[in-house]
């Protein structure tokens, strides 16, 4: 009696059922799984549309790319990589390129050593004042590019600086973006201060230590800050066009400019060729260093 009160309340499950439940399981996985690719699809098209839009108008006519909805050029030409190629206002595309060049490799230069090393002192060297300085520095992130934009330009101005790479250059070399020093601070703090002492046991000073033992750990965040410094000093337009007055000085963001003019003709499609080719170098340096981003401190200190 109580095993048929038992076998009452407790429904058997047959392999019939429970081969249906693995498929209606299943089938929501599927159709969950369906669901979740299309929207991620379609959330990858309306991302990609614009870069893919603006590559194909590379190959169209410039009577056809504003006001034009179509995706495939009608007309197909490579003549508009062949006027951003040959510059314009009479400088050359590589000037254009090797001035670009030229500031985004001596920002990665200027950051990285100023940076640094003061990062360093923040992190390793126990001075007077140092969390009041700390505080100061990690104010100015709060404080707007644009308020001091007419100050610092009076100041050039004066000193002559202006119409040269000075005003781009010369900060970077002073750790004046906090940032990247706020950065390598957060990962120095991260290693042992056992390795600073067996430095100071074995003779080593500051600079010795920062050097043979800091810099080698510091991979990972140096590799960072070098690629987020060459693609905010290789696509800064603001900087650029606010110091150079000379075309001869121009760098990529301010040259794209130059093709479009409200006043006289518009060349839109050497335009959107130059910015295809001024995209390809950052791109190169971005998949050449993307690597190294991922980097264990553990993994870097074991290797010897």
């Amino acid at each position: 009696m109580s095993t048929s009160a038992v076998s009452g309340t407790r429904p058997i499950v047959t392999a019939e059922d429970s081969q249906q439940l693995r498929k209606a399981t299943k089938r929501r996985k599927t159709v969950g799984s369906i669901v979740f690719h299309g929207l991620a699809l379609a959330a990858l098209v309306v991302i990609l549309y614009p870069a893919l839009w603006m590559l194909m108008s590379t190959f169209k006519p410039s009577n056809e790319i504003v006001g034009n909805v179509s995706l495939i050029p009608s007309n197909f030409t490579l003549e508009n990589y062949v006027t951003a190629l040959g510059g314009i206002g009479g400088v050359s595309f590589w000037t254009f390129v090797t001035n670009s060049l030229f500031l985004a490799i001596m920002t990665v230069i200027g950051v990285l050593l100023s940076c640094s090393l003061a990062a360093y002192a923040f992190a390793r060297v126990d001075f007077p004042g140092r969390n009041a300085f700390f505080v100061c520095m990690i104010a100015t992130m709060l404080i707007p590019f644009h308020v001091v934009v007419i100050p610092q330009y009076i100041v050039f101005n004066n000193l002559g600086m202006v119409n040269s790479y000075w005003p781009l250059l010369i900060g970077k070399f002073l750790a004046i973006d906090s940032f990247f020093v706020f950065l390598m601070i957060q990962f120095m703090r991260g290693l042992p201060n056992e390795l600073d002492e067996a430095a100071r046991i074995d003779g080593a000073g500051h600079g010795r230590t920062f050097v043979s033992i800091i810099l080698p750990l510091m991979q990972p965040a140096l590799v960072t800050s070098s690629i987020f410094a060459f693609i905010w000093s290789w696509n800064d337009f603001f900087g650029p066009l606010l110091y150079l007055k000379s075309p001869k000085l121009f760098t990529m963001p301010v040259a794209l400019r130059a093709y479009v003019d409200q006043t006289t003709t518009s060349d839109y499609g050497a335009q959107m060729a130059m910015a295809v080719l001024a995209l390809i170098p950052v791109m190169l340096f971005f998949f050449a260093f993307q690597r190294h981003l991922v980097g264990g401190v553990a993994t870097q200190g074991l290797k010897g």
